[in-house]
């Protein structure tokens, strides 16, 4: 067995790979793109998983996990009750993040931006393409305030599968779509020494994006 010489090429740890400004798209929003395919590539588990941060009127926050379901130049797209506690405070405050973390390549994305809800068309069309479970508990689920006990959830899910039994199940009103328009998106790269790689893009007021170097 011979030994690799000292000068051959190292691989580079997915860990240590450069983030360089000149390597990047102008577009984060391509960028972000690019990442997220080589999350799904890497077989990330749920690469769509995202910390969603909100605030009430007073500015306390609430954190929590959420699927984004689509991101393209209008915006970061995510589902959720109406009636929830996250529904509520964007209704007073309509301000979120959303974190994604790629821990098997050593990556983050922050997104911040502006949050409303999608036409009640388009959540209805995607409710459609839910399986048949999750509708029926979308439907009967409270979300966010008390229930006496798990059977009690079971119960409504039970009685709502047996009224609609062979039938398309019914519109939920309290249930649709948020988009997140983002006002930055920062990309963080894991690297040696704690010495990590952060690239912001900041939209400015003509609509072009800012990029800048943060220090880790």
């Amino acid at each position: 067995m011979t030994g690799r010489r000292a000068d051959e090429a190292q691989p580079v740890p997915r860990f240590a790979r450069p983030l360089r400004e000149a390597d990047v798209d102008a577009d984060p929003i391509r960028q972000f793109g690019a990442w997220f395919q080589e999350a799904v590539d890497a077989e990330v588990r749920e690469p769509e998983a995202a910390a969603l941060a909100t605030a009430d009127a007073d500015g306390a926050p609430s954190v929590r996990m959420v699927l984004v379901k689509r991101s393209d130049e209008h915006g970061f797209v995510f589902y959720s009750n109406y009636e929830g506690r996250k529904a509520r405070e964007l209704a007073v405050n309509p301000r979120g993040a959303l974190l994604f973390h790629w821990d098997v390549l050593g990556r983050q994305v922050r997104v911040e931006g502006a949050v409303e809800r999608l036409g009640r068309e388009e959540s209805w069309a995607y409710v459609r393409t839910r399986p048949r479970g999750s509708q029926l508990s979308a439907l009967a689920s409270p979300q966010s305030r008390p229930v006496s006990g798990r059977a009690e959830l079971e119960r409504r899910v039970a009685a709502l599968a047996a009224e609609h039994r062979d039938r398309e199940l019914p519109m939920p009103d309290n249930w649709g779509g948020f988009r997140l328009t983002p006002r930055s998106l920062e990309f963080w790269q894991h690297r040696e020494d704690r010495l990590h790689d952060r690239l912001l893009y900041t939209r400015l007021s003509d609509s072009r994006w800012q990029l800048e170097r943060l220090a880790p």
